[in-house]
C-alpha cells in the first residue's frame, strides 16, 4: 500500500486538523486510565510485599514498565500528530504522511525529559514497595534527599490559580494550558483571552490560546493526587504530642 497521497484540498486540511485533535484526546484519556491502573498496582503491589510475596511484586512491577511504555508511546504519538496538523501546509509535491509522522515521533523522543512520567510513576511504584519492610531508609543507591524529594513531588506546577489566588484544589473548573502547563479557574482566564495574552504565571513567556488552555484528562487524577499528598502532609499535625508531659500526666 503506498504511503504518499495527493495532496489535500484545505477542507481536507480542516479535517485532519480535527481527526488529529480527537486522536490526541482519546490519548491522553488513555494515560489517564493507565496513570489510575499503575496508582491501583502499586497498592496491590505494597499488599503483596508486606505478605513477602516477591515474586508477585516482579511481575506487577513488569506489568507497570510494559503500561507505562505503551502510554509513552501514545504520548509521543500524540505530539506528532498534533504538530503535523497544525504545521502541515499543502505543496505541489505527494507527501509521505508515514515518514513524516515517524520523524515527528523521532523528534518527540529526543525531546522528552528525563523526568517524563513514564519515570515518576515506575519510581514511586518502587519506593512505595521500598517503604514497607524500609521505611526511612534510602533506596538503594539514593540519598536520603533525593527520597524525600520524589515523595514530595508533584505534576502541578502552580498550587494556586494566579488570577483567582484560590489553591488548584479549591478551583471550580480547573484548566490547563498545554503549552506551560499552568493551571487556571476556567471563567477568570477565559474573561482575559478575548485575545492572546501572555500567562499570568510570573516570568512565563508562554502566550494564550482558548483551544489550549482545557481539562485535559490528567489534570482532574493529578489533582486528586495533590489533595491526597496535602492529607498525608497534614496528619501528623493531628496527632498530640504527650512526649512532653510528665509521668504524673
Amino acid at each position: 500500500m503506498a504511503s504518499t497521497s495527493a495532496p489535500p484540498s484545505y477542507t481536507d486540511c480542516r479535517r485532519m486538523k480535527s481527526s488529529a485533535t480527537t486522536l490526541v484526546d482519546d490519548n491522553q484519556a488513555l494515560s489517564g486510565e493507565v496513570k489510575r491502573a499503575v496508582n491501583m498496582m502499586k497498592e496491590i503491589a505494597v499488599d503483596f510485599e508486606k505478605d513477602n510475596r516477591s515474586d508477585e511484586v516482579k511481575e506487577l512491577e513488569a506489568g507497570v514498565m510494559e503500561l507505562l511504555a505503551a502510554s509513552e508511546d501514545c504520548r509521543h504519538l500524540s505530539a506528532a500528530t498534533q504538530t503535523i496538523a497544525n504545521e502541515y501546509r499543502l505543496g505541489p509535491e505527494l507527501t509521505d504522511f508515514k515518514k513524516l509522522l515517524e520523524g515527528e515521533i523521532a523528534k518527540s523522543k529526543a525531546g522528552s525529559s528525563p523526568t517524563s512520567q513514564y519515570h515518576q510513576l515506575l519510581r514511586q511504584f518502587r519506593e512505595a514497595v521500598w517503604n514497607v519492610h524500609h521505611a526511612g531508609q534510602p533506596m538503594p543507591g539514593d540519598e536520603q534527599e533525593d527520597i524525600v524529594m520524589t515523595t514530595t513531588q508533584s505534576n502541578i506546577l502552580n498550587n494556586k490559580c494566579p488570577l483567582t489566588l484560590k489553591p488548584v484544589t479549591e478551583l471550580a473548573e480547573p484548566v490547563r494550558c498545554q503549552d506551560c502547563k499552568h493551571i487556571y479557574e476556567k471563567h477568570a482566564v477565559f474573561q482575559i483571552m478575548k485575545n492572546k495574552v501572555k500567562c499570568p504565571v510570573a516570568g512565563c513567556p508562554k502566550t494564550l490560546q482558548k483551544e489550549r488552555v482545557i481539562c485535559d484528562s490528567l489534570l482532574l487524577v493529578d489533582i486528586g493526587e495533590l489533595r491526597e499528598m496535602e492529607r498525608e502532609t497534614a496528619q501528623p499535625e493531628n496527632i498530640e504530642d504527650f512526649t512532653a508531659m510528665g509521668e504524673d500526666d
